[in-house]
């Protein structure tokens, strides 16, 4: 893992003054505050990819894929912030601010119902893209005739629309693909991992520290101005409906319009600074649950999707066709993926969270639509080469680092890598056996 005390951080801005940092990344473009809410079309990777090495072809492609973008899961997740806004309706103190923003509330909710979690057109719009993505960037894979292509999803049909929005996209490339598609719960202990008791004792871990943070967060924004906005009796909102709390409730609204095209949008009720302090507040919370914050000096959330880990290895190793192995799944999958497979700054353990928006920001690693494309290369026949299987690794169709050396970024020699992740796995499975013995002591 990589390990970033707070001096660290402060010469990290030093070295990269000219870089943004997230308060004026947020600033730019208001959508990233939406964590994994944002419309992946929203934050899209602009940057062309590095050619293949000489005398390599991309023969493999290692995937796992997020769902696009959906409604919220929850119905109180519309109903608690719209019952706010009704009551002040009927004691007449929602001002025309708050009156606007109760008609759009109660438009997006109106869409959800019977609707709750699913895919929405704008989700199945981003798979269309990263499938014909896939195709223009990896043609070698993509249009080889007689191509296996094996599409996994978990059993919720938002991933399996997804699923069949990416494929046809690859079966419109080439219609010679021999398909594999499977759904089933018999995938889930890889596809979308159960936590295990160690982990779920990890977390409870992490709650007092959430709690502490978003009040900090919250103490340092002017709720009042957003309450003094929506009422027009900010005092009688606060004692008699709970008024003081809509900003803070009402953000998962705000941020999943971008999942909808309906013209809708509440960020001109927020500041840039109440933006960027709701998104640290989440930022921080995923850190804790998801990825390698570090507690008990270890950092072991991210184990939560080992065996998905595991399946990408056994893949790589059995593999020696061309062939494409899809899976698509959830961000509490992603996420803890990325921080596994130490891609870029995913896995950086920072000591003081304070500084954690430095190096690690969620909305860079899983928006609605985010994946990882491992893409495996091998020597050429006509090249006369013996060298080492090589792969790239992408986050969001982003070219990404990966922690073992290499003379060649992008590109790392395969077996390097896996002793790498072997290693990982070995020391990860030793603590919890340690840990479990511990336990059955007790």
């Amino acid at each position: 893992m990589k390990e970033l005390t707070t001096t660290l951080l402060l010469t990290l801005f030093m070295l990269t003054g000219s870089a943004q940092t997230a308060r004026e990344e947020i600033k730019a473009n208001r959508f990233l505050s939406a964590s994994n809410y944002i419309d992946y079309d929203n934050h899209p990777a602009t940057k062309a990819l590095t050619p293949t090495p000489a005398g390599y072809e991309p023969y493999l492609m290692n995937h796992y894929g997020r769902h696009g973008s959906r409604w919220l899961i929850n119905e109180s997740s519309y109903t608690h912030p719209l019952r706010i806004l009704r009551k002040a309706d009927s004691l007449n103190i929602l001002t025309s601010e708050g009156k606007e923003m109760m008609r759009q509330v109660e438009a997006v909710y109106g869409t959800s119902i019977k609707r709750l979690g699913e895919l929405t057109t704008v989700g199945e719009r981003q798979h269309h893209g990263i499938g014909r993505r896939m195709v223009e960037h990896f043609p070698e894979i993509f249009k080889s005739p007689g191509l296996p292509v094996d599409a996994r999803s978990t059993v919720v049909i938002r991933c399996i629309l997804s699923m069949e929005a990416e494929c046809e996209e690859l079966a419109a490339a080439n219609p010679s693909i021999r398909w594999h598609n499977d759904v089933s719960e018999s995938l889930q202990y890889y596809l979308n991992q159960p936590s295990t008791p160690y982990l779920k004792e990890l977390r409870k871990k992490t709650r007092g520290l959430r709690r502490e943070f978003t009040k900090k967060c919250l103490n340092m924004i002017d709720t009042e101005r957003f309450t003094n906005m929506v009422f027009s009796n900010p005092q009688l909102a606060k004692d008699s409906i709970g008024g003081d709390a809509l900003m803070d409730m009402l953000f998962d609204v705000v941020s999943n319009m971008q999942s909808h095209e309906l013209g809708l949008n509440l960020y001109p009720y927020y500041t840039d600074e109440e933006l960027y302090q709701l998104w640290r507040i989440r930022n921080v919370g995923w850190y804790y649950d998801y990825g390698p914050a570090p507690l008990d000096g270890k950092s072991d959330q991210p184990f939560s999707q080992l065996n998905l880990l595991k399946d990408i290895i056994h893949v790589a190793d059995t593999t020696s066709q061309k062939a494409a192995v899809l899976r698509f799944g959830h961000e509490v999958c992603v996420m803890p993926l990325a921080c596994l497979l130490e891609l870029g700054n995913c896995g950086a353990v920072v000591d003081d969270v304070e500084q954690l928006d430095a190096v690690w920001r969620n909305y860079d690693i899983f928006p609605m639509g985010c994946n990882v494309q491992l893409v495996f290369y091998r020597p050429q026949k006509t090249s006369g080469k013996q060298d080492d299987i090589l792969v790239k690794a992408l986050l969001n169709e982003r070219e990404m680092s990966l922690p073992v050396p290499t003379t060649q970024y992008p590109y790392y020699r395969w077996t390097d890598l896996r002793k790498y992740y072997q290693d990982k796995i070995e020391q990860y499975e030793k603590r919890v056996r340690d840990w479990e013995n511990k336990e059955n002591k007790k």
